[in-house]
């Protein structure tokens, strides 16, 4: 897909994630859409993936340590080919296969349960030592929070990875400027999470991560240099004006005059519902 059709495919993304929060009665709007471009970037041409054979050993993994965001991953996944986007409609709903946090065994095409913030980096870093020990190229990727590199347990992976020269090993921070109590840089102290990465023996670049191009760019850099891993800080926008930069839209849904005036400024459809 070309640059404008990926941003399509991101408006229709977005759109599809805030009917969802709709549908599913739960919040966490401002995590889930911030990183949709990055991940359609990601889906949409760069991930060695295979919607028919979902196991396939030569897949390249890709790991959501911020789980819940992961509204924005289901919504790829069924347009992808994954399962039908009428499922969509279950969302958060008790029983679902797509329960507000990503688990395994609800749905197995999901490389980890996720939620309990700061583990996805070392899930990564654990299936990649593996993966290069049976000799396979297939990359992992981990899409973070900025919040969530508060956590000692992120660092701890990183010191791992640069360690054990993994730079099939992919981390994306994404740099919304929120947290669950805050915004990120009073709370982080205005410190450079490139700056940090590198410190850990990691080459790392930072990005607008809302705008595709700098998202593809980046992608295709990859790995940055040769035997370190690599960091995207990806700073990145929600992507429908009202909610820019308001810490409660990490809890709260849209009421219907919001999802409407939302769907409206993003041009673009939901993958199902009333709306399609």
């Amino acid at each position: 897909m070309d640059i404008e059709a990926l941003e399509r495919k991101a408006r229709e993304i977005r759109a599809t994630c805030i009917q969802m929060a709709c549908d599913g009665n739960v919040g966490h709007l401002s995590s889930t859409l911030s990183y949709v471009d990055v991940l359609v970037a990601l889906y949409y041409g760069w991930l060695k993936i295979f919607p028919d054979d979902p196991a396939s050993p030569g897949r390249d993994r890709f790991i959501l340590s911020k789980g819940h965001g992961c509204g924005a991953l289901y919504a790829v996944l069924a347009d992808r080919g994954y399962f039908p986007a009428a499922q969509l409609a279950e969302y958060n709903r008790e029983g679902s296969s797509l329960p507000c946090h990503p688990c395994v065994h609800a749905l197995p095409l999901v490389e980890m349960s996720s939620g309990s913030l700061g583990h996805g980096l070392g899930v990564a870093t654990g299936i990649l030592y593996g993966l290069r020990r049976r000799k396979s190229l297939s990359r992992v990727v981990v899409l973070l929070g900025d919040g969530e590199c508060n956590e000692g347990s992120v660092w701890e992976s990183a010191m791992f990875a640069a360690a054990h020269n993994l730079d099939n090993l992919l981390a994306i921070v994404d740099y919304n400027g929120i947290q669950a109590v805050g915004k990120s840089d009073d709370i982080m102290g205005h410190t450079s999470l490139e700056e940090k990465f590198r410190s850990f023996g990691w080459s790392a670049v930072t990005i607008d991560g809302s705008d595709m191009k700098s998202v593809t760019a980046a992608l295709t850099r990859f790995p940055f240099e040769k035997g370190k891993p690599s960091a995207i800080i990806a700073k990145t926008k929600i992507g429908v004006s009202f909610m820019e930069g308001d810490v409660l839209w990490h809890y709260r849904k849209p009421s219907e005059e919001e999802r409407v005036r939302a769907l409206a400024e993003l041009k673009a459809k939901p993958l199902y519902g009333p709306d399609k």
